[in-house]
């Protein structure tokens, strides 16, 4: 194994608390930025100690990490080990053992980043850093649809089976679940501790000692409540769990990952159609994402198989053969919840199998989500009715809806369901949008019809001059050094992705829209003010109302002096500078923008002519989107009976 780790453009970023482009100006910039000593083209790698010394050098902070020592050490036996090298980390985590497949000074320091962090927690920063660096060669399953599929599912509290569990992260989530229930407890016991401090203190000291007290106490018992949810199933995580993975790497993570957490597991490496690792178990539930489109599932070799119920698989439905497999390893009235490729709900092949699931009941449900579609199966049980209708939903645009309206199948009462005679009558297509019921089609259509007639905007009356003015200009950069204008950037490593805090986000800026963005309180954040100039790489808005937003990352904020300056002016003449950018020029430096040197009156009057043109923008992006709405919405009208042309 080499010794000299090396890192790409992004971890170098990270390390030193910055952007990518930032990186790739100080390549660009200093002819003595170390070269390249591996990679691509498109993805140069750097020694990691050249990198430390330049940084050093031009006095730049930056902080290695011990995570990310041990992480570039694993990376520097390359790619092709590096999933061994993660699987032979975690099983150096899980073992009193000492002795390792590791070299000495790398076990050495996974076993310190154990120490710092704690084993499981040390474990799922490495698996991490292994997913974000195959993320074109690992398939994994979304967190949100993982964690949907097994409340689904009703996974905790029994035996849970993944057949196809590559990574673990199906059978991780109803363990992020647990922990996610303990914080949520933790964070109410320690609200109300502060509230019963805050009433206390008007009381007198010895109130207030108790009440502190009596929070501490809250907040202990709700985190340790919360840390047995999370090892011990206390109706949240499955009491046993097992998996199976074709790569012996990937099982072996899972395997650490989950033992890490203190579940009993059984994960087993092979060959899941072929040779059953569980042949002859039955779990309470059965979660899966398997491959798709694999050809070689052993359709020659499985002819005969008895997992075959409904059917035998054609050889191009590999799909049709995993969810019977999942059936065959299901309580009965057990549930399954199994990804599935679109086009496996309506392709020809399949339709006889498909039809046989409808007869009897086993499936129950179709959901289409973004990339996929969600099947929802149950085993049958001895001389169980099977139902008359099954849940088909289109949740492409809002997972929020399944679960509601799964409950609702399940007590009879859904709208979203159709007929399985209908269904076997027909082509046995399942596809959610051949099957959503738009009862209010028609009245979508007048609403987008009348927003799409009022949404045009009036240009600003601008008088056509034969010869250019010639004024007396200054820019960007003098201003600042004036003080009419002072910049601000939001911290180098700030989120947008969780908190109580709303961000504007650099999207916000280029729609128009209200802040989206969510992050944590910290020092630095930026507040947000009406009359504020926020600029992005591609957009350039003046603030109407900040909402108590702070500044988004990728985002630069102009504070005007409104004596003297006009926002709308100075965000008419950046937006105008940055239009002339072309492709393949220099990087375009914002202080170099030329503005005329106006009296505060002349500049009002050309922010608002940019006011207008900024409406009319907006207008014109409304319009063409309510245009496309109105077309789709015509279309599906004429064509389902709801709208008729006028006589």
């Amino acid at each position: 194994m080499s010794h000299d780790p090396t890192v790409n453009a992004g971890d170098i970023a990270r390390l030193a608390g910055v952007g990518r482009a930032a990186v790739s100006n100080w390549r660009r910039r200093h002819d003595d930025f170390p070269q390249p000593v591996g990679g691509t083209a498109n993805q140069p790698l750097f020694s990691l100690r050249q990198v430390e010394s330049w940084l050093r050098r031009y006095g730049k902070s930056y902080q290695v990490s011990l995570g990310d020592r041990v992480w570039q050490r694993l990376k520097a036996a390359g790619d092709l080990r590096l999933g061994e090298l993660v699987a032979q980390a975690g099983a150096l985590l899980t073992s009193a053992d000492t002795a390792s497949e590791l070299d000495g000074e790398l076990a050495g320091l996974v076993r310190e980043l154990g120490e710092q962090h704690g084993a499981s927690a040390a474990y799922e920063f490495l698996c991490e850093r292994y997913l974000e660096a195959h993320s074109r060669q690992l398939s994994v399953t979304r967190e949100d649809v993982a964690a949907l599929m097994v409340r689904l599912v009703g996974a905790g509290g029994g035996t849970v089976l993944d057949p196809a569990c590559g990574v673990g992260t199906l059978l991780l989530a109803p363990l992020r679940a647990a922990r996610a229930q303990g914080e949520e407890r933790v964070h109410a016991a320690r609200t109300q501790g502060e509230e019963r401090v805050h009433a206390a203190r008007t009381q007198g000291e010895e109130r207030v000692h108790a009440a502190r007290t009596q929070g501490e106490e809250r907040v202990h018992a709700a985190r340790t409540q919360g840390e047995e949810r999370g090892a011990d199933p206390g109706g949240f995580a499955p009491v046993r769990v097992l998996g199976q993975e074709l790569s012996e790497t990937a099982a072996a993570i899972t395997a650490s990952r989950l033992l890490l957490r203190g579940v009993e597991a059984s994960i087993v490496a092979g060959d899941t159609m072929r040779h059953d690792g569980f042949a002859g178990e039955r779990a309470d539930a059965v979660v899966c994402d398997p491959p798709f489109n694999e050809r070689a599932w052993g359709y020659e070799e499985l002819t005969g198989d008895p997992r075959w119920e409904y059917g035998l698989p054609p050889r191009g439905e590999p799909e049709l053969a995993w969810v019977q497999h999942c059936l065959t390893h299901v309580k009965p009235r057990g549930l399954v919840a199994i990804l599935m490729p679109p086009a496996a709900a309506s392709r020809k092949a399949g339709r006889r199998i498909r039809a046989n699931l409808l007869r009897a009941g086993a499936l129950r449900a179709v959901v289409a989500l973004p990339g996929s579609d969600l099947w929802l199966l149950r085993r049958p049980a001895a001389g169980e009715r099977p139902p008359s209708e099954v849940l088909i939903l289109d949740a492409t645009s809002d997972l929020s809806i399944v679960e509601p309206a799964w409950q609702a199948y399940l007590e009879d009462r859904s709208d979203q369901t159709v007929r399985i005679i209908d269904l076997l009558a027909d082509e046995v297509d399942m596809t959610p949008a051949r099957h959503q019921r738009r009862d209010d089609v028609g009245r979508e259509f007048a609403e987008a019809r009348d927003r799409f007639l009022s949404a045009a905007a009036v240009p600003p009356d601008l008088k056509v001059l034969e010869q250019p003015l010639d004024q007396p200009a200054t820019t960007l950069g003098d201003l600042i050094k004036e003080g009419l204008v002072t910049t601000s950037q939001a911290p180098p490593k700030m989120s947008a992705d969780g908190g109580d805090v709303p961000v504007l986000t650099s999207d916000d800026v280029l729609s128009g829209g209200a802040p989206s963005g969510l992050t944590t309180m910290q020092q630095g954040l930026v507040p947000v003010q009406p009359g504020d100039v926020v600029a992005s790489y591609s957009a350039v808005r003046v603030v109407e109302d900040g909402g108590g937003a702070v500044l988004g990352p990728h985002l630069t904020l102009y504070r005007v002096d409104s004596r003297r300056l006009d926002p709308d002016f100075l965000a008419g003449f950046l937006r105008a500078a940055g239009g002339r950018v072309t492709t393949g020029s220099s990087r375009f430096d914002v202080r170099r923008t030329r503005l005329p040197r106006l009296s505060l009156k002349e500049q009002r009057a050309y922010g608002e002519a940019f006011r207008q043109l900024a409406v009319l923008e907006d207008a014109i992006r409304e319009t063409s989107t309510l245009g496309q709405t109105l077309i789709r919405l015509g279309l599906d009208g004429l064509a389902d009976g709801h709208l008729h042309p006028q006589s």
